[in-house]
């Protein structure tokens, strides 16, 4: 179990990190690549849909059913999955959407940059709430990516890919509105790393709150509201952002495409 402990902290590093190579990408090209990220961002999605519907909520059931009843069990799975869901459409709902870290935006934006208009507690301000508003949404995705590794490493490694993939352009979309608003590119990294953290942070709020409680209704409730996040996060977020970025067919090849190397690296592992 330590293993897998230590596994399934690395891994929501390892996510949560990669929304400051988004910001590294924003500062270091020149145009983005938006057909990549269109097939990356359904790629993603088509990974944490086909896994949370297939596995996850699946393996919850199970868990819930075997400890509570074939009937009950299910009701209580039922009330996991969309409560996930709720806990993430409050928090979206309570980010407002000039700070909204999925909101599409170009790396060409950068060349917009004003930084003589503002003084520079305005600026400090503008940038760290925004920080603030990205770590908060990042937090659940910590959660989820921490209990999937924990039950299985394998599906964990997963997730934990699709959630990187996520925050690339998560990462982009953090860096140019506060280098923007500041005008420093230092800072604009280390603002949009620091947001990614809250992944990892998630992760060790759920070992410390969660994990001595961790029976098998706990870990099935937990687990479906895990499946009913990154649903949520799928439809709401991955796939309409990559829509924005590409106007073809490209974000659907990608879901599919994510969803079959799923599919099938599930059935290689059984």
């Amino acid at each position: 179990m330590e293993g897998n402990v230590l596994l399934a902290l690395g891994l929501t590093l390892f996510a949560g990190l990669a929304t400051g190579v988004g910001s590294l990408i924003a500062f270091f090209t020149s145009r983005t690549n938006t057909k990549f990220l269109s097939v990356a961002l359904g790629f993603s999605a088509g990974v944490m849909i086909y896994v949370s519907l297939v596995e996850i909520f699946v393996k919850a059931k199970d868990a819930l059913t075997l400890a509570l009843g074939d009937k009950q069990g299910y009701w209580m799975t039922l009330v996991g999955f969309f409560g996930g869901m709720l806990v993430i459409a409050l928090i979206d709902k309570f980010i407002p959407n000039k700070t909204n870290p999925h909101e599409v935006r170009m790396v060409e934006d950068i060349d917009k940059v004003e930084s003589k208009i503002q003084d520079a507690d305005k600026l400090m301000k503008m940038g760290t709430f925004t920080a603030l508003a990205i770590a908060i949404h990042n937090f659940p995705e910590g959660i989820a990516t921490f209990m999937s590794a924990l039950q299985d490493p394998s599906l964990g490694i997963a997730i934990a890919i699709a959630v990187a993939i996520h925050n690339i352009p998560e990462g982009i979309a953090v860096a140019v509105p506060i280098f923007y608003a500041t005008g420093i590119r230092k800072k604009a990294f280390n603002l949009s790393l620091l947001s990614g953290l809250a992944e990892p942070l998630g992760a060790i709020v759920a070992y410390l709150i969660l994990m001595p409680f961790l029976n098998d209704v706990m870990f099935g409730i937990v687990f479906a509201g895990v499946a009913g996040i990154m649903v949520f996060i799928s439809l709401d977020e991955l796939l309409p952002a990559a829509k924005k970025y590409d106007e073809t067919h490209l974000s659907i090849y990608g879901l599919v495409a994510g969803m079959a190397v799923m599919a099938i690296s599930l059935v290689l592992l059984v």
